[in-house]
C-alpha cells in the first residue's frame, strides 16, 4: 500500500492546478512551496497591472491577418479602471462613433477581446482561439464581424456592442482574475443580441481556457457550439444550458484519468 501511495498522489494532483498534498515543514509549507505560491501570487500582479498593448500582446501576424484596432472604454488608466469597474462597461461618444464606422452591421458573430483582468491571458491564449473562432463560423457560412480589442474592458461592455452594432451573438475574449493555480486563464462570455439593461443573467460563460484548463481547441468549438444554440434558440443566459458533445466529455474524463 505504500509503494502504491505516490501514485495516487499523482492522480489527485492531475486532476486539478490547486496545490494539494503539497506537504508540509512543521506547521508551515515547504521552502520549494514557499517560493512557487510567492513566484505565482507575483505572476497574479503582474497579470492584472500589466497595460494591454496590441501590437506586443496580439503579436503584428495576428492584427494584419484580422484587421483588428484598438479602442478603448470610458477609463482613462490602469488605476481607474480598477478603482471604477463602471467606466470599464461603457465607451465613450468618440469611440462609439469609431466602432460604427469601422464594423460592419448585423454580423452573425461578434468577437471582441477584451483585456479584463489578464493581459497575459489575453497574449497567451487569444493568438491561438481567434483563428479557430473565425476559420469555423465562416465555413459555418455565418457573417463575422470586425474583431476589435478594448482595453480597460470590463463585462458589461457587452451591452454596449450589441447596442451599437446589433449583432446576434456576441462573443468576448477577456482576462480572468488570476489566481495563485495560474494567470493565464481565458473566459468567453457570450449574449444573444445584447442590449443596454442586460445583466450576467443573461450571459453565458466559458471558462479557465488554459493549458491546464479547457484547451482553446475544445473551447472554440463550445464557444461556437453554443453561438449555434443561441441562434436556434434566439435566447442566452440562465435560460439556455450548454449542451456539451459526448465525445467532449469523453475526452475531458481521459485527459483527467476519471475512466480508469
Amino acid at each position: 500500500m505504500a509503494d502504491s501511495l505516490p501514485v495516487i498522489l499523482e492522480k489527485v494532483r492531475m486532476r486539478t492546478p490547486a496545490r494539494l498534498l503539497a506537504g508540509r515543514s512543521g506547521g508551515s509549507y515547504r521552502t520549494s512551496m514557499q517560493l512557487e505560491l510567492r513566484a505565482a501570487h507575483a505572476a497574479a500582479r503582474d497579470a492584472v497591472r500589466a497595460d494591454f498593448d496590441l501590437k506586443k500582446h496580439l503579436g503584428t501576424e495576428l492584427i494584419r491577418r484580422w484587421n483588428i484596432f484598438e479602442v478603448a472604454s470610458e477609463a482613462s488608466s490602469k488605476d481607474e479602471y480598477l478603482l471604477r469597474p463602471d467606466l470599464g462597461r461603457h465607451f465613450s461618444d468618440e469611440v462609439r462613433r469609431t466602432i460604427v464606422k469601422a464594423c460592419p452591421q448585423a454580423p452573425d458573430l461578434q468577437i471582441c477581446i477584451g483585456d479584463g483582468l489578464s493581459t497575459t491571458a489575453v497574449a497567451t491564449q487569444a493568438p491561438m482561439l481567434l483563428p479557430l473562432l473565425i476559420g469555423s463560423a465562416a465555413a459555418r457560412g455565418w457573417r463575422v464581424g470586425q474583431t476589435f480589442a478594448i482595453r480597460f474592458c470590463r463585462v458589461g461592455i457587452l451591452n454596449e456592442i450589441g447596442d451599437l452594432l446589433q449583432p446576434t451573438v456576441v462573443v468576448l475574449l477577456i482576462g480572468e482574475r488570476p489566481g495563485l493555480a495560474t494567470a493565464e486563464s481565458l473566459s468567453a462570455y457570450m449574449a444573444y443580441r445584447p442590449r443596454a439593461g442586460q445583466t450576467d443573467a443573461d450571459r453565458n460563460l466559458i471558462s479557465n481556457i488554459h493549458s491546464c484548463g479547457v484547451r482553446v481547441e475544445d473551447a472554440a468549438v463550445r464557444i461556437l457550439n453554443l453561438a449555434e444554440r443561441m441562434m436556434r434558440m434566439q435566447l442566452s443566459g440562465v435560460r439556455l444550458r450548454e449542451e456539451l458533445l459526448e465525445g467532449f466529455i469523453a475526452n475531458e474524463l481521459s485527459r483527467s484519468g476519471g475512466n480508469e
